[in-house]
């Protein structure tokens, strides 16, 4: 039987504003889109958050055997500059910049996005289209919402009639903004002579002969609009009304408020029922940002190389640390918090390595299967890691109880809590096994461990000799560098404070 049958997902539908019970359009089976990166620069710690967020979803849902479909596209064409109507595409800009074809533009970035992501652990999507491998899909949509008498032409362009469209639905639905606000709101810019009203939006762009990326349609040569290619991919690949569509906090107003409006003007359909958001990450209590040096790209994280941060991290304590928030809560990132976060990771991996070692007996004082489904019920509630990091720290308590025998574990509830504590800790929080200080590979952690453990042999012959000071050397040297030595029955472990 599927877990999905006996537990019961509740989802945040920022939509509504409320935790909705979960139930997919089709049983069994679900539908996610989530808006990708605009491949013009290198994919900045914010975006990582928000798609390590989605990648969790990803991960819980399949744990509980959905089929899912995972969406999530490459913007690559129609993203201009500061997300407004006119000036330069982010991408053809860039490829002035460096001199390079905004395809080169392109594959360089996307590749960097792709490279990260999997430093990161994170699953690839089911499918991963692109804007502009769909324009044929963009033009069908808005020539149907023309014949819906709900987009206009002019000068080459096509623009959504906003309020028009207002008159039988509501535009605002997901932000909460009333169109009447937003024409008060409203200032008056170059270039917005021709739309019949400031707040309607493009779906389709008229090319200036300086524009690089271009492509014929029934009204001129243009490009899509960026609202346009998210509705265009979702609704092909998930059909026209599907499970799960999200992304950051930011795009909650226009893009997705504009992907909503296209896809009921297009189909008739609301196209998504649950809408997601991931909050925003912030450094040292201010947000990013590349002009005030209040800045971090992913790849200093594991070098060390950037003044915020005292040292390097790995890949899988920057995801520990990032999943110890929820996903909808604002998260600051800091050294000193990484610091805590890499203790605690270290900590619940070498309790989780110790569980085959456990001393058994014949009756357990704890109650794994209650503890297993205390984990469920935190990720049932709309996917809360944090509560499930602490289930999973409370868990290494009880480990930490049973080997020093001031509690009882039977051999067959050991196995089903290392089952357990492996499915949450590797498939569903994506916490890279490879890290562990038990793998044989090359990785500095691994290093670490081999010397520790010849200088803890060392110690043990120094021991058996009676030669004391040398033991006592060994250990107070290593406690000095941050490795603790304990001596339990019969052998000495180690744990990196």
């Amino acid at each position: 039987m599927p877990k999905y049958q006996h537990q019961e997902l509740k989802i945040y539908n920022s939509l509504s504003g409320e935790k909705e019970t979960f139930q997919p359009v089709t049983p069994g089976m679900v539908g996610m889109y989530v808006c990708g990166p605009t491949v013009y620069n290198k994919v900045h710690l914010g975006n990582c958050r928000t798609f390590i967020s989605f990648d969790l979803v990803f991960r819980y849902l399949k744990h509980l055997d959905y089929k899912v479909r995972y969406v999530r596209n490459i913007t690559d064409a129609g993203h201009l500059e500061n997300d407004a109507e006119e000036g330069e595409d982010r991408i053809a800009k860039k490829a002035r910049l460096e001199s390079l074809e905004p395809m080169e533009i392109v594959q360089k970035y996307t590749v960097d996005f792709h490279t990260i992501l999997h430093t990161f652990n994170n699953f690839p999507p089911s499918i991963e289209p692109t804007a502009t491998g769909h324009i044929v899909e963009q033009i069908e949509i808005v020539k149907s919402i023309i014949d819906q008498g709900l987009a206009y032409v002019s000068n080459g362009s096509v623009y959504f009639d906003v309020l028009k469209y207002n008159e039988t639905e509501k535009y605002g639905i997901l932000s909460g903004r009333k169109v009447e606000e937003l024409i008060a709101n409203t200032r008056d810019l170059t270039g917005q002579t021709e739309k019949k009203n400031p707040q309607d939006f493009a779906l389709w762009k008229k090319a200036e002969p300086q524009h690089i990326m271009r492509w014929p349609s029934p009204w001129g040569i243009g490009f899509p609009g960026w609202h346009l290619e998210c509705t265009a991919m979702s609704t092909k690949y998930l059909g026209d009304e599907f499970d799960i569509h999200g992304g950051g906090m930011d795009l909650k107003f226009p893009h997705h408020e504009c992907e909503i409006a296209q896809g009921k003007a297009a189909t008739g359909k609301d196209p998504v029922n649950y809408w997601m958001h991931a909050n925003m990450l912030t450094l040292n209590g201010k947000k990013m940002a590349k002009s005030t040096g209040n800045n971090i790209l992913p790849e200093e994280i594991f070098t060390g190389n950037n003044p915020n941060l005292s040292k390097a991290y790995s890949p899988a304590v920057a995801r520990f640390f990032m999943l110890q928030a929820h996903y909808r809560s604002v998260l600051d990132f800091s050294d000193e918090a990484l610091q805590a976060a890499e203790k605690g990771f270290h900590r619940l991996m070498e309790a989780f390595q110790t569980i085959d070692s456990l001393p058994t007996s014949n009756s357990s004082s704890f109650d794994v299967e209650e503890l297993e489904q205390k984990c469920f019920d935190a990720m049932n509630d709309d996917f809360n890691s944090p509560i499930l990091i602490a289930h999973l720290f409370d868990a290494t308590k009880l480990i930490n109880s049973v080997k020093a025998e001031k509690a009882s574990l039977t051999q067959s509830d050991a196995k089903k809590l290392k089952q357990f504590m492996s499915e949450f800790i590797f498939d569903v929080l994506g916490i890279h096994e490879n890290l562990s200080f038990s793998n044989t590979d090359n990785s500095d952690e691994t290093k670490l461990s081999g010397l520790v453990e010849m200088l803890i042999e060392l110690r043990t012959k120094a021991r058996e000799n009676k030669d004391f000071d040398t033991s006592d050397q060994i250990r107070d040297q290593l406690l000095d560098m941050g490795i603790e030595l304990k001596d339990t029955k019969g052998k000495t472990e180690f744990k990196i404070k």
